[in-house]
């Protein structure tokens, strides 16, 4: 198939918008499915984890292709709960286009604007498809208008509904002026009914009036009162939608089967194939500051971009690739630009949610699954062996939540460290350590839902029962000032001894992560010995210094220092540069940074007063307050996670259970200096029991 009938898209929304019931039509329309999965009975295509299942929620996004029109569709359902928001964000990094789900009752809620501004930093054309026309308090208008304040869309009604809550029948398309009507099995052409042709010529000329502000024919047409054909519009409508202008909103119910065929030419007609998106930007793997770009052809160097690792129980580790360029053959040989190593393609299949079929050969614009891969990770660049380049990477946000778990039987301890690093290798929003003074293992994510779904599938996929101690806080550690620092390392015991010298200048570096930096001059320190250093700084961030969390946002200058010339080793600068950095690290004014998660409340007005009272309890702060529906608000703030825990159970007390929030990590700032000792503290008791 030409790559110009190809389209790589994503299905994204706020939980309970609906995706996984628009996928699941799509595939039954398309002819993938028989018969129509449904999400709340656990058979969903797309939602074939057990504990999606259960849960009747996605937790892993999920591909899958069908053909609509004479083009190929890769379709990947993505969650909508924000502890699986890197799921997302992976899909994103690979597809070309997205449709954004919208509750017609729920409209633009918290994750609907996280998953647009993860679309934003992608630059991923949209459409809109508002769904549950249906329902009881279904507003078409509301959520268009809600999508534009929101969410600065610039949505556009391609269609208005036929009909709205228990009497919604169809839609109108307004390019076309076609009313449709639908059953279980197709669609309907009808006559628009008299009393919607007024709204439908007014909604027709507003989309004319924004479509002539990126077209000059149009706009011409316009002003001498020509009729414009449907084929010219769809025309701008598309070039528009491609360059991130507009947003053409459609809308359905795609439980009850109605407008879900209408999506399908809306993504053939105006979401982008590879060669719409075209040439990928990368970076030169021997000079970064040069430029390397790809054209979405087989003919170009092979490039493509690891986003999903899957450990499957019949083939092992899965590796999902999106192929920007080139061919990729079974038995080929390329390299990982990421890893600097060589990796062989063993078999390259094409998945169908739980299924998979075996093909030889994968070009521009294919999603497919690699077996054999040894080192590649998320995120990882492939390329061609002779012609490197390195791709931009995937943004993995920071687990915020810690737990901590033990198996139940002692024998069962080096198969949780497998299947831990099993499930650590397939989410990278997912961590695991072991702490040698509590001989304990600590797991941390993004929520607590994240850690929950962790431990079932540790016992249902590895028959590993462990038992979980109770959801912390994942601090990190920092420092505030400025500091240099000079540390001797000698020891004589008999033999060969150990001897280093390192004089290194601290500094916060906010933001910005861990950086190195080597000022030595005239070998006092050996070339040789730099990685060293640097070593067993990186082993003393992770394991922290004034409280086992993780250090970040510093910045180690490495000034000077001294070596012997046989008592000097490896290890003994990695001691030495450890223990000058604790030392200096100490004394920089050193503090524990907490997670502060950004925090959307849904609230009747009548317990505003008790909801804003109990934030700020909390150590919260609201930010703003919205109208939301007649008789309730939006508020918007930030509060700290320590704070959260049985956050749900305190608000349907305290709002009689009409109130409902959504939270997701905002950023680490500094812990008050009193809670700081209060943690520090609690550690120190915990450490003690424990001996």
């Amino acid at each position: 198939m030409s790559i110009i009938n190809l389209r790589n898209i994503g299905i994204a929304a706020h939980i309970d918008a609906g995706k996984t019931t628009v996928t699941e039509r799509m595939l039954y329309y398309t002819g993938i499915n028989r018969k129509m999965g449904e999400v709340h009975d656990g058979q969903a295509t797309m939602d074939f984890m057990k504990q999606e299942q259960e849960r009747g929620i996605t937790i892993a996004s999920a591909a899958i292709s069908c053909k609509w029109r004479g083009s190929q569709v890769n379709i990947i359902d993505t969650p909508g709960h924000v502890d699986f928001t890197v799921e997302v964000e992976r899909s994103l990094r690979v597809i070309d286009g997205m449709v954004a789900v919208f509750c017609a009752v729920g409209g633009v809620e918290p994750q609907s604007e996280t998953v647009w501004n993860q679309a934003d930093r992608y630059k991923v054309p949209r459409i809109g498809f508002i769904n549950k026309m249906d329902r009881s308090g279904a507003d078409f208008f509301e959520v268009v208008n809600l999508m534009n304040k929101y969410l600065d869309a610039n949505a556009i009604p391609f269609q208005i509904p036929l009909g709205t809550e228990t009497n919604f029948e169809g839609v109108i398309d307004i390019i076309e002026r076609k009313a449709y009507t639908f059953d279980d099995s197709d669609r309907h052409e009808v006559e628009i009914p008299e009393e919607y042709l007024e709204k439908v010529e007014e909604t027709r000329n507003n989309l004319i009036e924004k479509l002539a502000d990126y077209d000059d024919s149009i706009m011409e047409m316009y002003l001498d009162e020509q009729e414009i054909s449907s084929e010219i519009l769809m025309k701008v409508a598309r070039k528009a939608t491609l360059k991130l202008m507009i947003t053409p909103v459609f809308c359905g119910s795609a439980y009850k089967n109605k407008g879900v065929q209408l999506v399908l030419d809306a993504i053939v007609d105006y979401l982008p194939s590879p060669i719409d998106v075209g040439a990928i930007v990368g970076m030169d793997v021997d000079e970064p500051e040069k430029s390397q770009t790809r054209n979405p052809s087989p003919k170009d160097s092979f490039s493509a971009l690891a986003f999903k690792l899957i450990n499957d129980p019949y083939v092992g580790q899965q590796t999902f690739v999106r192929v920007f360029s080139g061919s990729l053959k079974n038995g080929m040989q390329i390299k990982n630009s990421t890893k600097g190593k060589l990796e062989r393609i063993g078999r390259i299949f094409r998945i169908h949610a739980k299924d998979r079929e075996e093909i030889k050969t994968a070009g521009p614009g294919d999603i497919v699954a690699l077996i054999g891969m040894k080192n590649t990770k998320t995120g990882d660049t492939l390329c061609d062996t002779k012609n490197q380049l390195h791709l931009e990477s995937i943004h993995i946000p920071p687990s915020v939540i810690e737990l901590k778990i033990n198996p139940k039987k002692r024998k069962d301890q080096s198969k949780l460290g497998e299947g831990l690093a099993k499930l650590s290798n397939e989410d990278p929003s997912f961590n695991a350590r072991y702490d040698d003074e509590t001989e304990e293992t600590i797991v941390s994510g993004m929520g607590e839902l994240h850690l929950e779904i962790i431990v079932d599938r540790l016992s249902h996929e590895f028959d590993i029962e462990v038992e979980v101690g109770k959801p912390s806080v994942a601090y990190r550690e920092t420092i505030k000032t400025e500091i240099e620092i000079e540390h001797k390392y000698s020891k004589q015991s008999g033999g060969k001894g150990q001897f280093a010298q390192t004089v290194m200048r601290i500094e916060p570096n906010g933001g910005k992560g861990y950086e190195f930096i080597d000022k030595i001059k005239g070998g006092s320190i050996p070339a040789e010995f730099i990685s060293s250093v640097n070593k067993g700084i990186l082993k003393t961030l992770g394991r922290g210094v004034i409280a086992d969390f993780p250090v970040v946002d510093v910045k180690v200058v490495l000034l000077d220092g001294k070596h012997h010339a046989v008592d000097s080793s490896d290890m003994a600068f990695q001691i030495c540069s450890s223990i000058c950095f604790k030392n200096g690290f100490l004394k920089a004014n050193p503090v524990l940074l907490e997670p502060v998660m950004k925090v959307e409340i849904n609230t009747p007005d009548d317990y505003i007063g008790n909801v804003v009272g109990d934030i700020n309890k909390r150590r919260g702060k609201i930010e703003s307050m919205r109208r939301y529906r007649k008789g309730s608000q939006k508020l918007n703030g930030f509060v700290p996670l320590k704070e959260m825990f049985g956050y749900a159970t305190t608000l349907r007390n305290i709002s009689s259970g009409r109130a409902n929030y959504s939270m997701e990590f905002y950023r680490y700032l500094p812990l008050g200096k009193i809670l700081q000792e209060e943690v520090i503290k609690e550690i120190a008791k915990k450490k003690e029991e424990k001996k």
